[in-house]
């Protein structure tokens, strides 16, 4: 499917949201299946990034069978030992039938609903090759848009040893797409206090 926009269709674009993390933080839980007001985070990552893109695919190392009931495919890392989120989008890359992947961590359930649109545009409008959400003050780096194109570059940044994404990243036209006026994109979860502080705040974003 490809979306018309402003006179133009809109390159098809995959969504990846990342859920292939050890969470060390959250001892161990998968943080993806954790529950936040009722639900398993992955439900409200989910609700935000389904209308935005054309094929959903889930990157995790566990859990397969509870992640694939959301009838997406659910993709492992294809580099072993929980290489980090390079490591999985390379893997959605290899599987994407899209030219693009919109990348959206597990943890970050208010996402704006205009997301992938913001880093298309941002794209297009630089001729870039990735464009990563900004909150104002620094670089989100788990929220991003990456021509597919790269998959090769990655590839070979990982297999030389490379895992840090803002290394990767500076290496290729790269734009930062402002979303300072969505604060609350960026809220994750790493602890359990930060769960219950974020359980909050969807609560208080779905009766809004």
């Amino acid at each position: 499917m490809e979306v018309q926009q402003a006179g133009r269709k809109r390159d098809a674009i995959a969504g990846l949201i990342l859920a292939g993390g050890r969470a060390r933080r959250m001892g161990g839980e998968d943080k993806g299946l954790i529950s936040l007001a009722g639900r398993p985070m992955v439900e409200h990552v989910l609700e935000r990034i389904r209308p935005q893109v054309d094929e959903v695919l889930i990157n995790a190392n566990r859990n397969a069978e509870r992640y694939g009931l959301y009838g997406h495919r659910v993709i492992p890392d294809v580099i072993g030992d929980y290489s980090g989120p390079l490591a999985g989008m390379l893997t959605a890359m290899m599987a994407a039938k899209q030219p693009w992947l919109a990348v959206v961590p597990c943890d970050s359930p208010l996402l704006p609903q205009d997301l992938v649109e913001r880093l298309y545009q941002s794209v297009l409008s630089e001729s870039a090759e990735i464009a990563v959400a900004h909150d104002g003050q620094r670089l989100q780096p788990v929220i991003a848009l990456l021509n597919c194109s790269l998959l090769p570059h990655l590839r070979a940044f990982l297999d030389q040893g490379g895992r840090k994404i803002d290394t990767w990243y500076a290496q290729h036209r790269m734009v930062a797409t402002d979303l300072s006026d969505h604060p609350e994109a960026f809220v994750n979860v790493n602890t359990p206090e930060e769960r219950l502080e974020l359980e909050q705040r969807v609560i208080a974003d779905a009766t809004s």
